[in-house]
């Protein structure tokens, strides 16, 4: 029995600042928010999809929610040498998910390719930070006007793009038709 109060006793630890509830609100809401993000990304068939801007959120919100424990375990413990820059994890959030983010991002014949998906887990990353710090209202906003982008500016920008485009020439003219129609053998010369 000593060791089963022990084991609740170490997790119930984890949850110094944020109770279990709100924790489990906050990683919910990054992992749909950051669906949200991969869903058009996936819908469109690149390279990091739904799960990986999932996993990306949840990762950044998890993050944040042990960087608030820590900043109050730091709090607590009367060391004045200890740590409790929060701003240091935004700053590592940030450059792991810039990490991943420029491995999808690659060139080929003189085109970049991947930067939208790359940008897009770059957000993905900030809106889990957002929720994982307690501001899923922030989280949301940044998620709709990110969907906004992808979903109605590809639109638009199918159009400029093909605005620009040379119209294709047309078939060049055969003044004398062939006179054998391609469906049938011609007409055999031996009887």
């Amino acid at each position: 029995m000593d060791i089963l109060n022990r084991l609740w006793a170490d997790l119930a630890s984890s949850f110094l600042v944020t109770p279990p509830s709100v924790a489990t609100l906050r990683l919910v809401a990054a992992m749909v928010l950051g669906g949200l993000i991969g869903f058009e990304r996936e819908w469109h068939h690149k390279s990091a999809g739904l799960r990986t801007h999932m996993l990306i959120s949840v990762a950044a919100a998890l993050f944040a929610l042990i960087a608030l424990e820590l900043v109050q375990i730091s709090a607590t413990s009367g060391d004045p040498g200890a740590r409790n820059d929060i701003l240091r994890l935004i700053g590592a959030v940030t450059s792991g998910v810039a990490f991943l983010a420029a491995g999808s991002i690659f060139s080929a014949g003189g085109h970049v390719k991947g930067l939208t998906t790359g940008a897009g887990m770059w957000l993905a990353g900030a809106v889990g930070l957002a929720c994982g710090t307690g501001r899923i209202g922030l989280g949301l906003l940044a998620t709709a006007l990110t969907v906004l982008v992808l979903w109605q500016f590809r639109a638009l920008e199918d159009r400029v793009a093909h605005h620009d485009m040379p119209a294709a020439p047309p078939p060049p003219f055969d003044p004398e038709p062939d006179p054998t129609p391609h469906n049938r053998r011609p007409p055999s010369t031996e009887d």
